[in-house]
């Protein structure tokens, strides 16, 4: 009610206001007189008797003097609710001006019946109460005019989806000045058109409109239980408007609570590229893991990582990470314990162990003391570019960190061996991904003369916003207003989310018999220059080019980096079999014998001790299927 009267206020012309300050000034001359002879005199005069003109005169003198010294000296033309510093001295000065006409009249020439010390106590009362009137309507009046300020500032956004998380998501916001809700979208024609806590419901297809009318500057997507071609209907919808677009998580990460503005996050590529997913076996996710001992290599990695929050969730009996990245090993491990600790009942230890995988000793102490139930070996350089420059520690980590890892678990009968591989294994055209296959290769001689642990490799493409991807590179850049650089135009590549590619990798690690190489179903292949136009567009963004000079970020070719192929491919030749989970896959390819291996092991092992990345890459050529180097 009160900020009701004091936003009229603030919205009354200039004029007005003015008016109402000098009414204000008068009746404080008045009252400042009239309070004046009550303390000289000690006692009330009555202002309506004929016999106290005196009373009058000086209440009239008072207001000649007051408001032309008022008004040359500005006061008029202050804005009260800045009441400041500089409004103080600018009263003071008045005032100043105003006691010395006013002493000089009542005090130093007199007049009979006024006591002359009134010239003294009506400036000092008249000063308390300009002053007081003009604080007061300062704070009055400045605090709803901020509120008001800070209000118009605020973004409008509109929520798409007008059920209970949508309503539970406004009436977070309405607490907040982060956002300003201006109303709902929903495709439901019963509810178009109604209200929702005070906001309307709009039809989707006339977004464009809205968003124009009210400044929409952003849309919120509040429905997590839309299935992922519903979410892709909507985006292209909300594209369209040239929108960007925040979302709530999916209803499994809200089950926990009510929705907050806290739940509002960026909306990811997967929303575009992904697919809908499939309820994991449970049979298949628990059998080598609850009530088991995990052991995760490369735990800080972007695999390694999911691998672990999964694993966790599993009730395993203990968990052991290894890293060589001190800060990565370290972030993960908080990470765990943080989320096992909010469990409470959750007993499972959780190991950091800083080392390399081509440390033997290490690995075999290790392993002897926790007697690991599985081993989930994802540490590997996989960075091309950086493979391609450092060859020979590329392949010492990638192959012979394989070897000793797999060595370390026949040694010490560890039931089951899973390796994390690549697509870029097949025909590989840069270092990395010949390491890679080789590492395969390592496990595929190893698993026929090995009885006691059951070797098994999970082949797939890239995952989305892992480190190095081009996901992060290209927020980055888009965030820094471009361009994004893509190496070829051409280029396309096989994408899954991370935390899909750990589900199905802890999945088929359930379904080997030893030896097996798995391949996950990666859906269609995904052209680069549409996922960076996506990108671009998902951030409320247009692309520039040719067609559209005048958009916001452009899109730059800059040619393939060496090791790179223009298309990835998952099955080196034959046929993928299928196996019990309808993502998983299963090929059979030739390998060498672990003899022949190792006589090339051997070779690529001294060729590694002499620092000779021409003979390594000679022997890679000769021992890899398809390898082709541009080196």
């Amino acid at each position: 009610m009160l900020n009701n009267v004091v936003l009229r206020v603030l919205h009354l012309p200039h004029f007005v206001k003015r008016s109402v300050v000098l009414f204000v000034d008068v009746v404080s001359c008045a009252v400042s007189t009239y309070l004046a002879f009550y303390l000289r005199l000690g006692e009330w005069v009555n202002p309506f008797n004929p016999d106290e003109w005196n009373v009058i005169l000086v209440v009239e003198a008072s207001i000649l003097i007051c408001l032309p010294i008022f008004t040359l000296s500005g006061l008029y033309r202050q804005i009260f609710r800045h009441t400041s510093w500089f409004a103080l001295i600018a009263l003071l000065r008045a005032m100043g001006l105003y006691a010395i006409l006013f002493i000089a009249i009542f005090t130093f020439y007199g007049f009979d019946r006024i006591p002359r010390t009134i010239g003294f106590i009506q400036p000092l009362i008249l000063l308390f109460m300009a002053g007081s009137s003009r604080a007061f309507a300062g704070f009055w009046l400045s605090r709803p005019y901020q509120r008001q300020l800070k209000i118009a500032s605020i973004p409008h956004v509109m929520i798409y989806g007008a059920g209970e998380a949508g309503r539970d998501l406004a009436a977070a916001l309405s607490q907040s000045y982060e956002m300003r809700v201006m109303g709902f979208l929903d495709d439901d024609p019963l509810l178009i058109g109604r209200v929702l806590s005070g906001k309307r419901i709009y039809n989707p297809l006339y977004l464009s409109d809205v968003a124009a009318s009210f400044d929409i500057k952003m849309v919120l997507l509040a429905i997590p239980s839309a299935n992922r071609s519903r979410r892709n209907e909507i985006i292209k919808l909300v594209q369209s408007a040239r929108l960007p677009i925040r979302t709530l998580p999916s209803v499994s990460d809200l089950v926990n609570g009510r929705v907050t503005k806290n739940d509002l996050r960026d909306l990811d590529i997967d929303d575009l590229l992904g697919r809908e997913s499939v309820l994991p076996h449970e049979e298949l996710l628990v059998k080598n893991i609850q009530g088991k001992v995990v052991l995760v290599t490369g735990a800080g990695g972007s695999i390694g990582s999911e691998l672990c929050r999964q694993i966790v969730e599993l009730e395993p009996k203990a968990i052991i990470l290894v890293d060589q990245s001190e800060f990565a090993l370290y972030n993960i491990h908080q990470e765990l314990q943080n989320k096992l600790n909010a469990l409470k009942d959750s007993r499972t230890p959780v190991i950091p162990i800083l080392g390399s995988v081509i440390n033997s000793d290490l690995l075999r102490s290790i392993v002897m003391k926790w007697s690991p139930h599985i081993i989930y070996h994802a540490a590997a350089y996989k960075h091309v570019p950086l493979v391609e420059s450092n060859i020979v520690e590329g392949v010492r980590n990638n192959v012979f960190g394989t070897l000793a890892m797999a060595q370390t678990a026949i040694e010490c009968n560890v039931p089951n061996f899973l390796l994390i591989s690549t697509d870029k294994a097949v025909r590989p055209t840069n270092v990395m991904g010949a390491s890679k296959r080789m590492a395969e290769m390592v496990l595929q001689a190893l698993s026929p003369i090995s009885s006691g642990t059951k070797f098994s490799m999970v082949r797939f493409g890239n995952v989305l916003n892992s480190s190095g991807s081009v996901v992060p590179k290209f927020r980055q850049q888009i965030k820094s207003g471009g361009p994004v650089t893509v190496t070829d135009f051409r280029i396309t590549r096989y994408f899954m989310t991370i935390p899909e590619a750990a589900q199905l990798v802890i999945q088929a690690s359930s379904l080997t018999s030893g030896g097996d190489l798995f391949l996950l179903d990666m859906g269609e292949p995904v052209k680069i220059l549409d996922l960076a136009k996506r990108m671009v567009e998902l951030s409320g963004l247009e692309v520039k080019d040719s067609k559209n000079p005048d958009g916001d970020i452009e899109i730059k070719e800059i040619g393939l980096r060496p090791g790179e192929k223009l298309y990835e491919e998952l099955l080196i030749d034959g046929v993928p079999e299928k196996t019990l989970h309808s993502r998983i896959f299963q090929s059979r390819e030739d390998f060498l014998s672990w003899p022949d291996l190792q006589m090339k092991l051997n070779e690529l092992s001294d060729s590694i001790g002499q620092n000779d990345p021409t003979k390594i890459l000679n022997i890679l050529k000769k021992t890899v299927i398809g390898f082709q180097s541009s080196i």
